[in-house]
């Protein structure tokens, strides 16, 4: 089959206007938060920055040893985002009242309630599990990083140095270990218990208790419950939140509902992808065939050019030898 390129172009334009129309105003909710799903709890108040959670992350997820040993604590003066080579990362923040010791905070993936990330992600290579984990197949993913615009937290990471098959990497929650009814490699290995594992549900309760009983040495806020319609990640902290770099415009309602405008066309590409790639196997097939009989018609007309030379030389010695 071949087509042109003027066809091929109106078939695209086709289908966009369609799909668009349609998936504008018919953009629902895709993802809901499992109820009895797990969370963990970071309490910053007893939290002293060891970076510890970093190594146990580094290891169980086979991460690149980082150029700087865990123990160099000297790293915690410069603010630091998670990397391709880092899924979680410590950072010290100082308390305005200088008689207040530092807070330091680690930073991950929050595994939000409805991920931003999965609702962005139109082949569907981000699933919010029924355990809690927000979980990514890079089988299925395109690289088109969608996900890494979507995430209010700004989280997921880009392989740009790896060539052939680039990832998109960030925290799952120890996803595998959760499932062999195992502690998350960062919660087992904290020597304060600044980090508790457990049903979200109790966590939250967990968080109100801590804060009504001590209520000089939090704020009354668990950050993480109804942010962006909540996440499994929660914080609770004496420091606000916005003083450890973490945003509270976000509001309460969940990511999806929030990317279905902006990022509703999206999916228009899963419909058209089988035609974008017929269409261009069509048009690279066709500019083959013309290429080969291009190529058999030179190689022809010089294979009658060079017959007719060897003719004409003959004809010529015949020519001379009579006369």
């Amino acid at each position: 089959m071949s087509i042109s390129r003027r066809k091929f172009i109106s078939w695209i334009s086709a289908g966009c206007t369609s799909l668009i129309c349609t998936t504008a105003h018919g953009a629902k909710k895709q993802f809901k938060g499992y109820p009895d799903s797990f969370g963990i709890l970071h309490d910053t108040t007893i939290c002293i920055g060891c970076r510890r959670c970093e190594d146990a992350c580094n290891s169980v997820n086979n991460l690149p040893a980082p150029e700087k040993p865990f123990t160099d604590l000297s790293i915690l003066d410069k603010k630091r985002r998670t990397t391709t080579k880092a899924y979680t990362v410590v950072n010290k923040y100082e308390n305005k009242d200088k008689n207040k010791a530092s807070v330091f905070r680690k930073s991950q993936c929050n595994h939000c309630l409805e991920p931003a990330c999965a609702s962005a992600c139109f082949v569907k290579a981000f699933k919010k599990t029924k355990e809690g984990p927000v979980t990514y197949d890079p089988k299925v993913c395109v690289g088109c990083r969608y996900c890494m615009i979507a995430c209010p937290f700004e989280i997921p990471t880009y392989e740009y140095d790896e060539p052939l098959t680039p990832r998109v990497m960030k925290c799952t929650m120890c996803h595998d270990l959760i499932k062999k009814d195992k502690l998350p490699a960062c919660v087992e290995i904290c020597p304060t218990g600044s980090l508790k594992f457990g049903k979200r549900d109790a966590l939250i309760k967990y968080a109100r208790e801590r804060i009504s009983k001590f209520p000089d040495r939090y704020i009354d806020h668990i950050y993480g419950e109804h942010e962006m319609g909540g996440t499994s990640w929660l914080y609770i902290s004496n420091l606000s939140f916005n003083e450890m770099g973490m945003r509270e415009d976000l509001g309460i309602t969940p990511a999806p509902e929030l990317t279905a405008g902006a990022l509703g066309a999206v999916p228009v590409v899963v419909s058209l992808w089988p035609v974008l790639l017929t269409g261009i196997y069509a048009i690279n097939r066709r500019k083959e065939k013309l290429a080969e009989r291009e190529k058999a018609e030179a190689v022809s007309s010089a294979v009658e050019a060079a017959k007719a030379g060897r003719e004409k030389v003959s004809l010529d010695k015949v020519r001379g030898s009579d006369g």
